[in-house]
């Protein structure tokens, strides 16, 4: 009996503790067992009433948070934007991962924007091959040489980076040339971005000597940026602090100027001697930039794919910019060679500088008039209106020979010219869009007040788009009139010496665009009036390079054609312009440009991307242009024309779960047509070479 009792006691001990079990409260949902999450047909009979679907997608969620995280960050997580993009809306894409142009990494040799320099390398002083018109107004210095690695506000890009994302990149070509690049980014908050680039050129060129510091080129770029948003969506803040530290060399060429076409050639070219072996330009910039806006009253949202953009209806802005750039030119060698056309103050050495600070201040108010729709934007008035005000201060200096307060000669840095000026610049815009295929907008920006008053630029564009098959046509106008550039009209240096008065520089332009995506087609006609040119010159054989202004209108046409061709992983990329001017001499562009890319992609064991093809450029022969050593410009000098023949560079390149990969060999057919080539008088280019670049992307 006593053991009937203990199996019985077990029995009930078991049965009670299944009954607490099953009991158990479930913070989840009191009204179910264990946050039951089956079907709701199990609950028939019983007061229990059905999970809702939200409630089950909750109770789910809950249980995928409580279990070990395994989630494999991507690029997915990444999305990135700019101030150009965040300007009428919130706007966010993905990051490019694709291998599209990524051999091409230097800003000489972009396919649709190739430069001339003096030696085929970064770092050194270049200029647009085709006709590239700026599009700005206001006050200019007028030294653009090395603008291409010069890193701004405007050029820095925002993220919102669910993960922390880096990306290293590296391009090399031993020590003829290196790039490499650092980015950091990540969200302190979930609305809040913090990151920093750094970017680095080295380079000593094809025909530098190794044991000349001064013939390498060096360059810094540097920015720390972030990004706030707030969680209402209203109110927005870009800021950014910028460095930049270019060193240029300037050495004047090599002497031998028969190196492509004597039959001696150059036996080792890092030895040929350089007329100026320890000259150079320094640019320095630093400076902060900070961009608020503020969206007033209701915003709306258009859905689209990768995510919805916020539309304000009101938008109030304001923009504060202040930065400090420096230009230095330092001579520190003997013009055996005559490189200069004269000196002023010193025979042998120049210590020539512009410090120029900005302070800008910018306001802005925009008001936006739709209809409601999830899809796209129709029937949209949008009316912005600015103000923006530009206070200037510059200050040139030379070095000369003075006496100290002890009648003692001394060399010492000599100020030449200083000012203080400021401009104030009305800016509106109005545009209607019918839908997401009509588009009208008009643009107005007028200096009215300061130094520059009169500069004006005003713009009308329309956009007219049929179906994804149809493609859309863009058609854009503009007249400008920008006022000269100091460096023309008020310039004082150890070489160069000019005060002069110039008219402002009008331009009249008229294009249209056709873009069908689809066919992979971009046909692109340009017309451009130009009056009151202003370029530099020298007399007939000299090397006084000086500003001069035409006064005959030029007229140019240009006609530009993208086709790209695919057959299967087969692709024929083409590119091509089409240039014709009045005064070819003047306006010394080639005739003919042309780029084309034939690769042939691959997928590889179902993780490697691979892309092997070849590059392709040429244009037409054409007056190449001087260079001025001291004053920064390419100028029409001696009327010489050299042969032109294809460059053609072959590629591998690769991607591998985050990282891209390329090893390419450049101007691969040097000696085929000619021994070298030139597009700036007295600078050969660069030589065949081997290079490498790897891309790595980490999300930790």
């Amino acid at each position: 009996m006593p053991d009937k009792l203990k199996y019985i006691l077990l029995l009930l001990i078991c049965i009670t503790v299944q009954a607490a079990f099953a009991q158990q409260y479930n913070p989840n949902n009191p009204r179910r067992p264990n946050g039951f999450v089956g079907d709701t047909a199990a609950l028939k009979g019983t007061n229990l009433a059905p999970l809702t679907a939200e409630q089950q997608i909750d109770t789910l969620r809950k249980r995928e948070q409580r279990s070990r995280d395994s989630v494999v960050f991507t690029s997915k997580f990444i999305k990135i934007t700019n101030e150009n993009l965040l300007k009428d809306s919130t706007q966010l894409f993905p990051i490019d991962t694709t291998l599209t142009n990524f051999e091409n990494y230097s800003p000489l040799f972009q396919p649709r924007s190739p430069k001339i320099s003096l030696g085929g390398t970064m770092g050194l002083a270049t200029r647009s091959l085709l006709f590239e018109p700026s599009k700005t107004i206001g006050f200019d210095v007028g030294m653009h040489a090395l603008d291409p690695y010069l890193l701004t506000p405007q050029d820095i890009q925002y993220y919102n980076a669910r993960v922390p994302y880096t990306l290293l990149t590296m391009f090399s070509a031993g020590r003829t040339d290196q790039y490499f690049k650092i980015l950091h980014t990540q969200n302190i908050k979930p609305n809040w971005n913090v990151g920093f680039n750094l970017n680095f050129i080295g380079s000593r060129g094809f025909y530098a000597s190794n044991n000349v510091l001064g013939q390498n080129v060096s360059d810094l770029n540097a920015a720390v940026f972030t990004w706030y948003e707030s969680k209402n969506k209203r109110y927005n803040l870009l800021a950014n602090i910028v460095f930049n530290n270019l060193k240029s060399p300037e050495t004047g060429s090599i002497l031998n100027d028969s190196v492509f076409t004597s039959a001696k050639g150059s036996f080792d070219k890092s030895t040929e001697p350089v007329r100026l072996p320890n000259t150079y330009e320094n640019w320095k910039t630093a400076g902060f930039y900070i961009k608020q806006f503020y969206y007033i009253g209701r915003i709306d949202t258009t859905v689209k794919k990768g995510g919805a953009n916020i539309l304000p209806t009101q938008r109030v802005s304001y923009t504060l910019n202040y930065n400090v750039t420096k230009y230095n030119f330092l001579q520190n060698d003997i013009d055996t060679y005559h490189v200069f056309p004269d000196y002023y103050y010193s025979a042998n050495r120049s210590r020539d500088s512009l410090n120029l600070s900005h302070i800008q201040n910018d306001f802005g108010y925009s008001f936006y008039l739709r209809g409601k729709s999830q899809k796209f934007v129709k029937n949209e008035l949008k009316l912005d209106l600015g103000l923006t005000h530009d206070l200037y201060h510059y200050t040139q200096y030379v070095t000369d020979t003075t006496l100290d307060i002890n009648s003692n000669k001394v060399r010492m840095p000599d100020k030449k010219q200083d000012a203080t000026f400021q401009n104030i610049t009305i800016k509106g815009k109005l545009s209607y869009r019918f839908s997401d295929r009509i588009n009208l907008e008009f643009n107005v920006n007028q200096i009215a007040a300061g130094r520059n008053f009169g500069d004006f630029i005003y713009d009308a564009k329309a956009l007219v788009a049929g179906n994804n098959k149809t493609g859309k046509i863009i058609l854009d106008g503009y007249i400008q009139s920008s006022s000269p550039p100091l460096v023309a009209t008020n310039w004082i240096s150890n070489h160069y010496i000019f005060h002069n008065s110039f008219h402002n520089q009008k331009t009249t332009s008229l294009s249209f665009n056709y873009i069908n995506n689809p066919l992979q087609l971009d046909l692109k006609a340009e017309y451009f009036l130009i009056t009151d040119y202003l370029y530099y010159t020298a007399q007939p054989g000299g090397i006084d390079a000086h500003p001069v202004q035409l006064s005959n209108p030029i007229n140019l046409l240009k006609i530009s054609l993208g086709k790209n061709l695919s057959w299967r992983d087969l692709h024929f990329d083409n590119f091509i312009v089409y240039e014709k001017t009045d005064y070819q001499s003047t306006l010394r562009v080639p005739e003919v440009y042309t780029y084309t890319s034939l690769y042939y992609n691959m997928f590889l064991f179902n993780v490697l991307h691979l892309s092997v093809g070849t590059d392709v450029r040429y244009n037409t022969a054409y007056t190449a242009p001087s260079y001025a050593v001291g004053l920064g410009q390419f100028y029409n000098g001696p009327d010489i024309t050299f042969s032109s023949y294809p460059v053609a560079n072959i590629f591998l390149k690769a991607t591998l779960q985050k990282t891209n990969i390329f090893v390419g060999y450049d101007y691969a057919n040097q000696g085929v047509f000619s021994k070298g080539y030139y597009t700036v008088n007295r600078y050969p280019q660069q030589d065949r070479i081997l290079k490498f670049g790897v891309s790595w992307m980490f999300f930790e």
